[in-house]
């Protein structure tokens, strides 16, 4: 055999490799999915996120034609629910609905427990829920120039509860307090409810949490809503201004809900995975869903999410250097 013929040989036998491969792959992303899917979070049963990966599920499993289960992995500031998908296989059998924290937990813990941008793919936004400024019903401070006016005539003495050291009502407090430039006394507690009740119970004066735990309360006149930190008002909460209104223009905080999973997911399923995310944020069960909790869909492109994901990786790193915020 000649060496021209042998390298010819090797040629079309590479071509035809690569051609399976392509095919191959094909393959797998038309057969996908063939089996149930499993979403993680990294909360408990009956929170605002646990809620919200049930409605979207629903939906999913209905559009993609396979049951799809949800399991909560708390513990370790979502840590864990992040480690399970990262050693998951790629094959989009397994995702995580994350939140804030997965941009929040690299520059919180020491050393970073994950590499997000080499250990994680980001697959598609789901939705926004604004956090809140609270008092209780009978508190002085009425409003948030209030707040701001109580502060800086006793810096340090205003306090404000959060549901955690490194939580995002926390990081937005403490964004607040550098824009506003004004000292705030934090109290960390292990979860927005324990806050709620310490205000509640006059122990604490303010309360930073997301819009879906204060929103009973402030339905039923115990408690009184000073702001709301996302762009644009509240749909739930029309009356209440946002802080960009009240005299800080561009401020924004809100708690964002999105799918990811581990690294190496096939093009094809990414992009299965986020047609069917993007449908069921459009379906009126998980729009009424996110209603319910102050928010809205956010739909889009996995190079939004993204995005997103950067720009929060940095500014919550920033803030978590320059406040010395450690985790609980």
């Amino acid at each position: 055999m000649t060496r021209t013929l042998l390298s010819r040989r090797l040629a079309l036998g590479m071509a035809a490799l690569i051609a399976f491969g392509q095919f191959g792959t094909a393959g797998a992303a038309d057969a996908f999915p063939s089996k149930p899917l499993k979403i993680l979070v990294g909360y408990s049963a009956g929170g605002a996120v646990d809620a919200i990966a049930r409605s979207v599920g629903q939906r999913m499993s209905a559009i993609l034609g396979q049951p799809v289960v949800v399991e909560n992995k708390p513990g370790a500031g979502t840590n864990i629910a992040i480690k399970s998908v990262i050693t998951s296989a790629p094959d989009g059998y397994t995702l995580l609905l994350a939140a804030n924290a997965l941009a929040v937990n690299p520059s919180l813990f020491q050393p970073a427990p994950y590499d997000l941008e080499r250990e994680l793919t980001p697959i598609a936004s789901v939705g926004r829920v604004p956090v809140v400024f609270t008092v209780r019903e009978e508190s002085p401070i009425r409003t948030l120039q209030e707040l701001v006016a109580a502060a800086k005539a006793k810096p340090g003495g205003v306090t404000v509860a959060t549901p955690g050291n490194g939580s995002t009502p926390h990081l937005a407090m403490e964004l607040f307090q550098h824009t506003a430039g004004l000292q705030l006394r934090h109290v960390p507690y292990k979860g927005g409810a324990q806050a709620l009740t310490d205000v509640l119970g006059g122990h604490v004066e303010v309360v930073a949490v997301n819009a879906l735990e204060a929103l009973p309360l402030a339905k039923s006149g115990k408690l009184r809503v000073l702001a709301v930190m996302s762009a644009e008002r509240s749909a739930v909460l029309p009356g209440v201004p946002t802080v960009a209104e009240s005299g800080y223009p561009g401020f924004e905080a809100s708690v964002w809900y999105g799918f990811v999973g581990p690294a190496g997911l096939p093009k094809p399923v990414v992009e299965k995975l986020h047609d069917a995310v993007q449908k069921a944020i459009d379906s009126p069960e998980v729009r009424n869903q996110l209603a319910a909790a102050g928010g809205v869909p956010l739909p889009g492109p996995t190079a939004q999410f993204d995005r997103l994901l950067k720009a929060d990786v940095a500014r919550y790193g920033k803030l978590i250097r320059e406040a010395g915020i450690k985790p609980d």
